[in-house]
């Protein structure tokens, strides 16, 4: 039997999906793009998982899919997962070490919160090659740096360090090497710990507020609040703090 892609762990709320082809740069593959997919579909139907914190086995955390590599003659559709990512309902975390290149970096993109190690690397080589982003970058990247840098980045093939994305807002902050680990972890406990469907409710606000009027998102934002106080997490949590201790939610 062929050796999974990806290590997937469960750790109290938080799931973790590791990248596990570390001897190729995680590059993803086929095989790689379809079991990410199938992991995605699942998170948002289940109950025990709050938060999923997305890492990557060795030195690399992607260095791209071998579409871009390789051209074989495949459907692309075959490769495609960002929006898989992207559709999780719940907060995604990513950790990203080393190179963190093409198709990799549109899956980091399609994530919540990007934390970025002091020797992380990210860029789109593929124009070199005559390739475009076909897995949500010429999207995403824009809507998160500004249309500008998003085409110099694009159109050059340039590579940015971990303090030059970090300036951009591209990744929300910079760790030690030996650190990313434990921090990413940290942030995805603390989130997990909090009322599952306000973390939902405020993902929603926010990403389908982006592609609204402010006058809508607005309404979107009061609608939401509103149907928070139907939960039975909205009143623990006011029990909780009536009562000096500590919420115990249970996400509904």
């Amino acid at each position: 039997m062929p050796k999974s892609p990806l290590k997937i762990q469960k750790c109290g709320y938080v799931l973790r999906i590791i990248f596990d082809r570390a001897a190729k740069g995680n590059i993803i593959d086929s095989a790689m793009a379809r079991e990410l997919k199938d992991t995605c579909l699942g998170v948002n139907s289940d109950e025990n998982v709050r938060v999923v914190l997305i890492t990557a086995n060795g030195k690399d955390f992607c260095i791209g899919s071998e579409f871009e590599q390789f051209t074989p003659d495949q459907d692309i559709n075959h490769y495609q997962v960002a929006s898989a990512i992207g559709n999780i309902e719940k907060p995604v975390i990513v950790a990203i070490q080393g190179k963190c290149l093409g198709q990799g970096l549109e899956l980091a993109l399609a994530c919540d919160i990007r934390l970025a190690a002091a020797n992380a690397q990210f860029g789109f080589p593929g124009i070199a090659r005559g390739f475009i982003p076909a897995d949500g970058g010429t999207q995403r990247l824009p809507r998160i740096i500004g249309k500008g840098k998003a085409l110099e980045m694009i159109l050059t093939a340039i590579i940015l360090d971990a303090g030059e994305a970090e300036v951009l807002g591209m990744v929300s902050k910079v760790c030690e090497v030996s650190s990313l680990a434990g921090e990413a972890e940290q942030l995805a406990i603390v989130m997990a710990k909090k009322a599952p469907v306000a973390l939902r409710y405020v993902k929603e606000a926010v990403n389908k507020g982006l592609d609204l009027t402010q006058e809508q998102g607005l309404r979107l934002e009061a609608d939401l609040y509103f149907l928070l106080h139907t939960t039975a997490d909205r009143t623990e949590g006011i029990n909780a703090f009536l009562e000096k201790r500590t919420p115990e939610f249970n996400g509904k």
